[in-house]
């Protein structure tokens, strides 16, 4: 008779950007496959509790150490509890984390993950804390590719870790360190399995994903992300490729000609500019000037007309004056931006720009943010409008939760769809007329 294995059950909160929730998913996935453990979405009833941090926004910390508060009570009343923080916060924090919560078993990085299954044992059998928070490895990916899924049919690919650039602004490259690119023969072979999950839209990550590179050995021959684009439109069944996020930097001639060759690359690019005026920008470091931003996306319009535009803006950036915002505004209305994620500007402890003098108060930050937020929405439902009436491909994903029997799709150019249908959709692409359009975000449809 086989033993029966008693697995302990993990439960794992996520907070931050796609690579965080793509970490999670491994994580989950590693973790499994031990068949040591299950996932409970109940973090009273589990064994293991993970948090998996971001430390891009203001007050991480004391967002992390918030949740650790409350999971110290559950620890208080099953005392074997085993607690473990991972992410951009415990590689920046490290071993501080547990000077201010003792009760915390384990603190691992963003590239060490894959070690989690050892270091929950090693915490069995210690006092202390069990840490390993170094960087550049890309061995988490050996099993990144979850054999079990169902019903899914997009997907994300880290193709490349890390930046290069820092930003005045930015904690990526002490956080997740250098750019380190996995093999594309690695990058290759998992979409490939992908694919044959039932996988149709590949979504590539990287915290600068359009650096992506590998030397050959033997020639020292370039391969770029261009060209890795080609090799994964080739790949039967994936039919969509996206990619998130890219640094206009980066942004070279050759990509811009894969939209031409590539149908699979969808009409949709999100691509931040951060600021409308080339003052900030130089202050934050970003490389490049507004009118080379906008040059490289009217060559992207040129062969793609229709494509929609998405982006990221800091507001309130330390030495922003109301021209500066003006001009932010009126490149916002000059790009006709679809979308974009908009944030106050939050100091990171170790980045060149907290040192930097800012003099804006709160408040006209807030009314700054406000004010770009509520142009943005407006563009964005002008472009909404537009899509009334006519056809688009769309990719079943799934039921709607509140009404089983209609179906949900996503556009080419990233945009949600409900309509009426039966499940035996869901996994294909099938044509759509929209036929109605919500003020905030989504679209009604029917089946041409």
């Amino acid at each position: 008779m086989n033993k029966k294995i008693n697995k302990k059950k993990i439960y794992i909160k996520t907070w931050g950007c796609q690579m965080n929730e793509h970490d999670s998913s491994i994580i989950e996935n590693i973790l499994i496959k031990t068949k040591n453990y299950v996932v409970t979405k109940n973090p009273e009833k589990s064994d293991i509790l993970i948090l998996n941090t971001c430390s891009i926004r203001e007050k991480a910390q004391e967002k992390l150490f918030h949740q650790l508060g409350r999971w110290k009570k559950f620890k208080e009343k099953k005392p074997n509890i085993r607690i473990a923080v991972g992410g951009c916060v415990a590689t920046q924090e490290g071993k501080k984390i547990h000077k201010r919560a003792k009760f915390v078993n384990i603190i691992f990085g963003p590239q060490t993950l894959h070690k989690l299954p050892e270091l929950i044992h090693q915490s069995y059998y210690t006092e202390n804390l069990v840490i390993d928070v170094t960087t550049s490895s890309l061995k988490k990916f050996k099993n990144s590719v979850n054999t079990h899924i169902t019903q899914k049919f997009t997907s994300f690919v880290t193709i490349m870790e890390g930046c290069n650039k820092y930003c005045s602004f930015c904690i990526v490259p002490y956080s997740r360190g250098k750019e380190i690119s996995r093999p594309r023969k690695h990058v290759l072979s998992e979409i490939k399995k992908l694919s044959n999950l039932g996988v149709r839209e590949v979504i590539l990550l990287g915290q600068n994903v359009n650096a992506y590179k590998i030397y050959n050995s033997i020639n020292k021959k370039k391969y770029n992300f261009s060209d890795l684009l080609y090799e994964i439109s080739k790949i039967p069944k994936i039919n969509r490729i996206r990619y998130i996020t890219s640094h206009p930097m980066e942004f070279s001639n050759d990509i811009i000609q894969a939209y031409k060759y590539i149908p699979q690359l969808t009409n949709f690019l999100h691509l931040p500019v951060q600021s409308g005026s080339n003052k900030i920008l130089r202050l934050m470091k970003r490389g490049y000037t507004i009118e080379e931003y906008e040059d490289l996306i009217n060559k992207l319009k040129f062969i793609r007309p229709n494509i929609s535009i998405s982006s990221d803006f800091i507001v309130g950036f330390p030495g922003e004056t109301h021209q500066d915002f003006k001009k932010t505004l009126q490149f916002i209305s000059k790009i006709n931006f679809d979308t974009s994620y908009s944030f106050i500007y939050s100091p990171r402890p170790g980045t060149r720009a907290a040192k930097l003098t800012d003099n804006t108060t709160i408040e006209e930050k807030k009314n700054r943010l406000y004010l770009l937020q509520k142009k943005i929405i407006q563009q964005s439902f002008q472009w909404r409008r537009r899509m009334l009436g006519t056809i688009q491909l769309v990719l079943v994903e799934g039921s709607a939760k509140n009404n089983p029997k209609e179906l949900y799709g996503r556009t080419e150019n990233n945009r949600i769809i409900y309509f009426t249908g039966k499940s035996e959709l869901i996994g294909q692409f099938i044509q759509l007329k929209v036929i109605n359009i919500n003020y905030n975000t989504y679209l009604k449809g029917t089946i041409i």
